[in-house]
């Protein structure tokens, strides 16, 4: 038995260069409050950075010339880092939620999961309807389609939702996915 292992995938980290690893031969230069110093050869902005006691870090490499701050490289790695960390904060992770119906669903039933899609809706989330084909059911796959169809025109009258995937059968199982509006 083979056991597999997957690598874990950090995110990719933009390098900065800093000091002697800047090539340009001229850079725009901004000090540690933030003040255009303007543009200068790289080796005197260099030793200007080593009279502060701080380094010089390439921030914007694709400006014509390239655009260097004098910092504290630890502290500029920390507050790009801290950064990144509010912007992630900030994101909402959309998922599919599956909701599954039969050929023989009840109306109380029926009921139920479309209070359950409007609420996945309602809070961000896709929803999955699917209905499950078993055997003999595979010939009547026009009535599933059918009944998803009055589902999704159930939940239409409650919101405002799109079809982000059409009704598809794939194997013995029909599926559409929803999003909102």
């Amino acid at each position: 038995m083979r056991i597999s292992r997957r690598k874990q995938f950090k995110p990719v980290q933009p390098r900065y260069r800093i000091n002697e690893q800047i090539a340009a031969p001229e850079v725009r230069v901004i000090d540690e409050e933030g003040k255009n110093l303007g543009i200068m050869p790289t080796q005197e902005a260099l030793r200007l950075a080593r009279e502060r006691e701080l380094e010089l870090i390439e921030v914007f490499p694709k400006a014509e010339p390239p655009i260097a701050k004098i910092l504290d490289y630890g502290k500029f790695l920390y507050q790009k880092e801290k950064e990144s960390r509010k912007q992630k904060a900030g994101q909402k992770k959309i998922e599919t939620k599956g909701i599954r119906l039969s050929l023989r669903i009840s109306q109380h039933d029926k009921e139920i999961r479309l209070k359950q899609a409007k609420d996945f809706l309602e809070e961000g989330d896709k929803v999955k309807i699917e209905i499950l084909l078993k055997g003999r059911e595979r010939q009547y796959a026009n009535t599933a389609k059918d009944i998803i169809n009055q589902f999704i025109n159930s939940l239409e009258a409650m919101m405002a939702i799109r079809i982000e995937q059409p009704p598809e059968m794939q194997g013995g199982k029909l599926s559409v996915i929803l999003g909102r509006k």
